[in-house]
């Protein structure tokens, strides 16, 4: 073998060598750029905001107030005018009819006048219902002058059917009456049996 060609094949392959490693090193940063490129991104998934639906509720309209009763009609009192025989009183405002007899008055005699009456409230039932009607009275006159026993011996609405709606207040009203009480030789003395009719009607506005 030439000598002379040592040198030359040496660095052949100190060449070859250095060419070998260079395009290892080359394939190698290929392959890591290669590898970058391909990195997967992770999905980004985007949640949808949630929407609530807000709705405004109703409010319920406020009931309407019940029909209040009508109140009870006053109870005026006031004073006989006029002392004769079957006088009739009506009270003041209130379509109310008081009629009542003194059963043969003779002043001379004693006997028993009225001195006040009372006209009856309305009974609130019968007003709620528009019943109208009359009540009689029956009753004792006390030797004071009050009234004492007193019970209905006859009621009726204006159709004429019996009832008994108007009973208690009659009675009330004939507690308040008022008499100069019977006098017979300067004795005071009770009369029984002494009737009144208390007639409910409404007045006309």
């Amino acid at each position: 073998m030439n000598l002379r060609l040592l040198p030359s094949v040496a660095l052949s392959v100190v060449v070859a060598f250095g060419l070998f490693m260079l395009m290892a090193k080359l394939i190698d940063q290929e392959i890591e750029m290669d590898d970058k490129k391909r990195m997967a991104i992770p999905d980004i998934m985007m949640t949808e905001p949630e929407i609530n639906d807000i709705v405004e509720e109703e409010k319920p309209e406020k009931p309407e107030e019940p029909d209040q009763p009508p109140p009870d009609l006053p109870e005026p009192e006031f004073q006989d005018p006029d002392l004769d025989a079957g006088l009739n009183t009506s009270g003041a405002g209130t379509g109310i009819e008081l009629g009542f007899d003194a059963g043969g008055l003779n002043v001379s005699d004693g006997e028993y006048l009225p001195i006040v009456k009372v006209a009856p409230q309305y009974p609130r039932r019968a007003q709620s219902r528009g019943i109208e009607g009359y009540a009689i009275a029956q009753y004792t006159v006390t030797e004071a002058g009050t009234t004492e026993d007193c019970v209905v011996i006859e009621a009726a609405t204006t159709s004429g059917n019996p009832t008994t709606i108007f009973n208690s207040a009659a009675c009330r009203a004939a507690a308040k009456f008022k008499y100069r009480p019977r006098v017979v030789d300067g004795v005071a003395i009770k009369v029984p049996n002494v009737r009144n009719r208390f007639t409910f009607e409404f007045g006309d506005d």
